[in-house]
């Protein structure tokens, strides 16, 4: 059985943070990842807050981390992992290509976009209803379109997607958005993009391809049809937890609970990024809870072996 002292699973921005500073502290470290190598930042078009980069892509930044830690020697593997297990106060991973050791697991797989569940959604998936503006953006040149959420996420996405539409109608709960000011700001500035406040969404309807989204206003009951080709959801996330909810601690939603020092309710297990149970997930806090991780795992392997 092939053994490592740190292993990590997800390569995200937490993980590929962790794989650095676990590199740096002299361990070896190998990153398992079943996806895309940069994780959910790689579909999204524009990131302005990370520190000391104006701007950049998701797939530029992603890339970055990934180059970083490959230059400190990090070894990488395209593997799904199945499950995980205790042996001592080592860990087992077992995963589609085999099983490794480790002295100490990071578990970093992110979270993913929540669906809103609404009739049609499913039936439409692929065909005008959509999670990734990057992806899918270009398909609608020239048509309307609806983005459905208020935060950070769809109003950022909502801009993007005005590069292609000529309309964009964003839906939302509530009667202001919760996204960053200066984010709203260029939202409510944009003459393509019109808000629908106090709405929720009933239902996704068309003839094979999304027609009209049928909306609910949530003050007056006021049932309303809008007329568009697509509909993009972003209504927060839900966290990518299969791998852990038996054997981890988790709160509300599924988060998982961690302490200061990422440390999970399995001795040398530690959680990274945005599985865990916090207050605010970006890119910057998926790092940093990475590189706590990786240094806990430090203090973890110096102790015990």
């Amino acid at each position: 059985m092939e053994q490592r002292d740190l292993v990590i699973i997800g390569a995200g921005p937490a993980g590929l943070t962790a794989a650095i500073y676990g590199r740096r502290a002299g361990l070896s470290t190998l990153v398992i990842e079943k996806g895309v190598f940069g994780g959910a930042i790689c579909v999204t078009d524009e990131i302005e807050n990370w520190p000391g980069v104006k701007h950049a892509t998701g797939p530029e930044l992603g890339d970055m981390f990934r180059d970083h830690a490959e230059s400190l020697k990090t070894e990488f593997m395209e593997a799904e992992v199945k499950s995980i297990k205790e042996n001592g106060d080592s860990k087992i991973v077992v995963t589609d290509k085999g099983e490794i050791e480790a002295k100490a697991l990071i578990v970093a797989t992110g979270a993913s976009f929540r669906k809103l569940g609404c009739p049609g959604e499913a039936e439409f998936t692929g065909k005008g209803v959509s999670y990734c503006a990057t992806c899918d953006g270009a398909f609608f040149e020239d048509l309307e379109i609806a983005v459905i959420g208020g935060g950070n996420t769809a109003v950022e996405e909502a801009c993007y997607l005005t590069q292609f539409a000529s309309k964009v109608y964003i839906v939302h709960r509530r009667d202001k958005f919760r996204a960053d000011q200066v984010a709203v700001d260029r939202a409510l500035a944009n003459p393509k993009i019109q808000p629908v406040w106090d709405s929720v969404v009933e239902e996704i309807a068309g003839d094979g391809m999304v027609e009209k989204v049928v909306l609910k206003n949530v003050k007056t009951g006021e049932i309303s049809e809008i007329p568009v080709s697509g509909v993009f959801m972003f209504v927060g996330n839900t966290p990518n937890a299969e791998l852990v909810k038996d054997i981890l601690e988790t709160e509300k939603g599924g988060w998982v609970k961690t302490d200061e020092k990422m440390a999970s309710s399995m001795k040398g297990l530690f959680v990274a990024g945005d599985l865990r149970s916090k207050s605010l997930r970006q890119v910057v806090t998926a790092a940093s809870d990475g590189a706590i991780a990786a240094m806990s795992s430090y203090e973890y392997i110096a102790e015990h072996f």
